[in-house]
């Protein structure tokens, strides 16, 4: 019996840190509030202050995972086929 499975979720194994990282180093603390309308990414932004706000609200939380896939897709397909 194989006791390791793989999960099918791409975001598995991320810390939500890590997914705002990313997307700060990719679009900027600007066009990352453009992107997603949420005070935490237009006033005086941090990770800090968004992790504490991400945490509690589920709905931007939702967004920002939603973006974090969408700029790794744009990534995958800009890549060049080797």
């Amino acid at each position: 019996m194989n006791t390791t499975t793989t999960s099918k979720d791409p975001l598995h194994g991320l810390t939500l840190e890590a997914i705002v990282t990313a997307l700060v180093e990719h679009f900027g603390w600007a066009e990352l509030g453009q992107r997603i309308a949420i005070k935490c990414f237009q006033v005086d932004p941090s990770v800090a202050s968004s992790l504490k706000f991400l945490r509690k609200t589920p709905w931007a939380r939702a967004k920002v995972e939603s973006l974090y896939l969408f700029m790794r897709r744009e990534q995958a397909r800009t890549r060049p086929v080797r």
